[in-house]
């Protein structure tokens, strides 16, 4: 109904985008780039920001510019498991043998590393997102995971991304030694007014829409309501652009707003 009734190629505002797709946001792409360079170095990262803040398209962007002849990357989605459930997922994930005792499951991910590196060539790359959800027996995991020769080589990259109460849990005495594996610790904020307003218009435009869909209260009262969260905007904007194609118009007005305000939480 949103595409027929305003031209549309595809629907708009939804988590369905191509990474080539994305606004360009200077401080995305310097996060980006940031973490690229770290992982072909064989480092690792931390990347904190709200919900709805664009981790999510820095960790794509990261992924989509490592060479997938040279690089293994590897997403989890973190729950609170415990160490030993983790290496089994990070075990079958690699496609390691999953050994019976907990010291031989780390031991055949380790291998599995190994093998990676000297047989295929391929540097291993492990992504945790939602890393405040993780315990603190798995971080120790990664801490082992990540000693190869007496701490001496650098085998194996993480990326922790998550809420920013993350930072306060990284700074528990047990997990110092964690933490000083991490060479970069990025930060995200919310879009600007002028970016928020930028970003909805951009959204419309790759979805195919010729003219501007929003009239310009509209695009301010969306940043107001949303705080420039992208999330938040995209959820607000949707619905916006349902409400309108319901009553016909076909211009996206601040009773839309309103209306769709009623029906969503940012």
């Amino acid at each position: 109904m949103i595409e027929e009734h305003f031209g549309l190629r595809e629907t708009p505002f939804t988590r369905e985008i191509a990474i080539d797709k994305k606004m360009t946001l200077p401080f995305l792409d310097e996060q980006a780039q940031t973490m690229e360079d770290i992982v072909k170095r064989r480092m690792s990262a931390l990347i904190m920001a709200p919900a709805g803040t664009g981790k999510t398209v820095v960790l794509r962007t990261v992924v989509s510019r490592l060479p997938p002849a040279r690089y293994k990357v590897t997403y989890f989605k973190v729950s609170r498991l415990s160490g030993r459930d983790l290496c089994r997922e990070i075990a079958h994930a690699l496609g390691a043998k999953s050994a019976g005792t907990y010291p031989a499951l780390v031991r055949s991910v380790q291998e599995k590393f190994e093998q990676n590196v000297s047989s295929d060539g391929i540097r291993p790359v492990l992504i945790f997102d939602d890393a405040h959800a993780m315990r603190p027996e798995g971080f120790e995991l990664l801490k082992i995971l990540t000693n190869f020769d007496m701490d001496s080589r650098l085998v194996v990259s993480f990326i922790l991304a998550g809420h920013p109460s993350l930072r306060e849990k990284l700074h528990r005495d047990d997990l110092e030694d964690i933490r000083q594996r991490i060479i970069h610790c990025g930060e995200l904020r919310l879009l600007s007014r002028d970016e928020t307003i930028s970003y909805v218009t951009h959204r419309t435009n790759i979805a195919g829409a010729r003219t501007s869909i929003f009239d310009p209260a509209t695009l301010e009262g969306l940043y107001e309501m949303s705080r420039g969260n992208m999330r938040a905007v995209d959820n607000l904007a949707f619905l916006c652009l349902k409400k309108a194609a319901e009553s016909g118009a076909k211009t996206v007005g601040i009773q839309h707003l309103h209306q769709a305000r009623a029906d969503v939480w940012v």
